[in-house]
């Protein structure tokens, strides 16, 4: 199966929720709060356990721009860690240099700091890695590489923010276009919108 290239809206809009973290998408969410399709506005009937899993997995595998086989070698890899498997998953799909870059506010959303990374725009460590997937370690230094550095759509995402980055596991210096991966993040910095345990469960039938 290949990569979701449609319009994210649309998926957006299926999941009610914006997923994607773009500005646009929360104003269609606003005119438009009810899943697309001709019978979109009509009452449903209540979705069965089995169906709210694969939804919750389904919203992840979008949110984080993962095809089924990365996401299952994901969990796989969450599943022989120490502590919950569910938070083990989200922190290990948080420490993707893809995400990291996302949350950096080098870019406005996952599939743009992707991009990106194929086009080889930034270092780890001062080493080029063109790796959406590659998995940082705490102490990494993220930065934009120096021919780089004039992009507009880097410098319009970084202006976006306002005063300092307001992510505990993550420190960003704006002068520099770089950013320090500080921590692995703790469980109350994960992102609230998934319910990993829905996952957990369906993987383990």
């Amino acid at each position: 199966m290949a990569r979701y290239t449609g319009p994210k809206a649309k998926i957006a809009r299926k999941f009610g929720e914006n997923i994607f973290g773009n500005e646009k998408i929360s104003k269609i969410l606003e005119r438009k709060n009810y899943p697309p399709g001709q019978h979109g506005q009509s009452r449903r009937r209540r979705p069965s356990n089995y169906a709210m899993q694969l939804r919750e997995k389904q919203k992840m595998k979008y949110a984080y721009g993962l095809l089924e086989r990365q996401f299952r070698n994901f969990f796989e890899k969450a599943e022989k860690m120490q502590g919950e498997t569910g938070v083990n998953l989200l922190q290990l799909l948080e420490c993707r240099l893809d995400n990291v870059v996302y949350r950096l506010g080098f870019a406005n959303t996952r599939s743009s700091a992707r991009q990106l990374v194929n086009h080889r725009h930034l270092t780890v460590n001062g080493k080029i890695v063109n790796i959406p997937s590659y998995v940082l370690k705490v102490g990494d230094v993220v930065q934009v590489r120096d021919k780089s550095r004039k992009l507009t759509v880097i410098h319009d995402s970084v202006k976006r923010i306002r005063g300092d980055l307001d992510i505990p596991w993550l420190k960003l210096d704006k002068g520099s276009l770089s950013g320090s991966f500080e921590q692995i993040p703790e469980r109350e910095h994960l992102d609230s919108m998934f319910n990993v345990q829905l996952v957990v469960e369906l993987y383990s039938k």
